[in-house]
């Protein structure tokens, strides 16, 4: 199918993302962006950002034509703005659990120095530092490699499935529920 001006308006967008992100040096996107302006079909536009991480699910990405609305290259949902929700999301349910831990920990070696009425060793790094460390590199990897946008899909489609069996249930409220249907195959 041919493009038209605003999808390659999208690739151009997108490619800009990725060159803020680092994903592409100077001449490369100077390249891509050239040949996103060339082109004439949505296959040359994907040949452009095979290589890139996608910012929406490949099912309502702006470069697939569909039946029904589509959501542009940087998404509606997930583009710019959002994803910083989505990474705050993921940096959450990442860090807090850590923060929480620690937290009790130097709760409890302060409560026992005070009852010693003696400043004790501080024991809490030791759970604090190799933990926190691992968490950084987790960090740094998972925000790099777009985990935040991965779990943000899975989510979703999570939800998706959920609302579409609520639908489906509602729909024959007479049928009987399926005993397997706990099962994971």
């Amino acid at each position: 199918m041919r493009a038209a001006d605003a999808d390659r308006a999208a690739v151009a967008d997108r490619l800009r993302v990725a060159l803020d992100e680092g994903r592409l040096d100077l001449h490369e996107y100077d390249e891509r962006l050239q040949r996103a302006y060339a082109a004439r079909t949505y296959a040359d536009l994907e040949a452009l950002l095979t290589d890139l991480p996608p910012v929406t699910p490949a099912q309502r990405s702006g470069l697939a034509p569909a039946a029904g609305p589509t959501v542009g290259l940087l998404g509606d949902q997930l583009g710019p703005a959002p994803s910083r929700g989505v990474t705050a999301r993921w940096l959450a349910e990442v860090w807090f659990p850590y923060l929480r831990v620690i937290a009790i920990v130097v709760t409890i070696w302060a409560v026992t120095s005070l009852l010693s009425q003696d400043l004790l060793y501080f024991w809490p790094a030791w759970v604090a530092g190799p933990w926190g460390v691992v968490l950084v590199v987790r960090t740094v990897t998972g925000v790099a490699g777009g985990e935040p946008q991965r779990q943000a899909v899975k989510r979703q489609r999570r939800r998706e499935r959920k609302q579409a069996k609520r639908a489906s249930e509602s729909e024959n409220p007479h049928q009987p529920p399926d005993p397997h249907s706990h099962l994971m195959w």
